[in-house]
């Protein structure tokens, strides 16, 4: 075999795991952009992660990145010890959106702890930690 023909079997072993290598990236790519699209994740809330609110009493709105269905949604707030208060979510948000009224906290550190199904019928939750301060 001459130099030639071993340079061009390396190059095209080369090319060939390079091909194959950008096929595994695609695939994954798209597997974590489909697995992202079908929960709802949150885009934006108020009160925000680490924000002080005035309290006692003051509106939460949480929005994602896909429709939900309020109806079997579920948010509360957790005090310091742990105590947990069922907030009712308003019928009239927008189909992305949740919102509730908190009422009668002191000042302390709490935990939003939310959970939704979105539309597609993935239920994702999690907690927004933040503060209030009576004014």
């Amino acid at each position: 075999m001459t130099e030639m023909q071993k340079s061009f079997g390396r190059r095209t072993a080369l090319a060939a795991r390079m091909a194959l290598l950008a096929f595994a990236g695609l695939a994954i790519l798209f597997a974590a952009t489909r697995q992202s699209a079908a929960h709802a994740i949150i885009v934006e809330s108020s009160p925000a992660a680490g924000q002080t609110v005035k309290g006692p009493d003051f509106s939460i709105v949480i929005r994602y990145n896909n429709r939900i269905d309020r109806a079997r949604s579920r948010l509360s707030v957790l005090d310091e010890a742990n105590r947990s208060t069922v907030l009712t979510i308003a019928k009239e948000s927008k189909s992305d959106t949740v919102t509730a009224k908190a009422t009668g906290l002191g000042s302390g550190r709490y935990r939003l702890r939310w959970q939704v199904l979105a539309t597609d019928g993935h239920i994702t939750r999690g907690e927004v930690p933040f503060k209030v301060q009576l004014p």
